[in-house]
């Protein structure tokens, strides 16, 4: 099975028209070095969306903007480390300078493959700082600029999994957060009467870097081939034996955030072939 990171093509995106995808409006998207991240950061620019991408990893982010600029779309790089609250600060009041944020996407995840009694502590810490608190620290800032917007409105993003419905063996913090992402998209959308609206897009295993990287962890904590770790542990409940690309993943963050998707408030977009709800 190839789980090589695809390539993006114009022509896989989904572009929508909507009055609020123009220029004057920001978009910003964290994680956009790689994977998910990267794919969404396109594809936000493509649907001509000022975006702002977020990454700690400079070299990656600024071959992300290249990309989205060679396919017609505006976005900037702001070299971001979202354990540090004045980054984020920064990289908001940045973003503000270049139009009105009215979008947000919460995509920047790592992954640590072990059992709750043999979790490091200071990778549990890293990760709810990475995963959890960064993308409630960054609603907080972004929420104000959205109240303040011509129309009042705006609309968080947030990246889930199929791990935030049901939980697996030796990914007890991944777990963790994707539960708490869907606990913060209701928290923002209780309180957003409407108009501030925020959701979580909940995927299987999508061909990233983050997925290709686990395999040998897998692999090595249930004492099986890297092969079998595809095929029995990751696809196994999956309808559809074939991962999701990047760019499938931001189309759902797109159509969250157009003006189809008004009554998406707390809800989650459940695209995993089936894993949680056919086995």
């Amino acid at each position: 099975m190839d789980i090589r990171e695809p390539k993006i093509k114009r022509g896989e995106i989904l572009v929508l028209e909507d009055p609020s995808f123009n220029g004057d409006n920001v978009c910003i998207v964290t994680g956009c070095g790689t994977g998910i991240g990267r794919a969404t950061a396109v594809a936000a620019a493509v649907n001509n969306l000022m975006t702002v991408g977020l990454d700690v990893n400079e070299k990656e982010g600024r071959k992300t903007q290249k990309m989205a600029r060679d396919l017609g779309g505006q976005m900037v790089f702001i070299k971001t480390d979202l354990t540090v609250d004045a980054d984020i600060e920064r990289a908001v009041a940045d973003a503000a300078k270049l139009g009105s944020v009215k979008y947000l996407v919460n995509i920047a995840g790592v992954q640590h493959i072990d059992s709750v009694e043999n979790f490091p502590m200071e990778k549990y810490d890293f990760m709810l700082r990475l995963m959890l608190r960064a993308p409630f620290y960054l609603s907080k800032l972004t929420i104000p600029h959205m109240k303040k917007s011509k129309d009042g409105k705006g609309a968080i993003g947030n990246m889930c999994s199929v791990h935030g419905h049901m939980c697996t063996k030796f990914k007890p913090v991944y777990n963790i957060t994707k539960f708490g992402l869907r606990a913060l998209s209701q928290s923002i959308s209780a309180e957003g009467e409407g108009r501030v609206r925020a959701f979580t897009v909940s995927t299987g295993f999508v061909r990233t870097p983050l997925t290709l990287n686990q395999i040998p962890a897998q692999a090595e904590q249930r004492g099986i081939t890297p092969e079998d770790v595809i095929r029995d542990v990751m696809m196994e409940r999956s309808r559809i034996k074939e991962m999701m690309t990047p760019v499938e993943v931001a189309n759902l963050f797109v159509y969250g955030f157009s003006r189809y998707a008004k009554y998406l408030i707390g809800g989650d977009l459940l695209f995993d072939g089936g894993m949680v709800l056919t086995y």
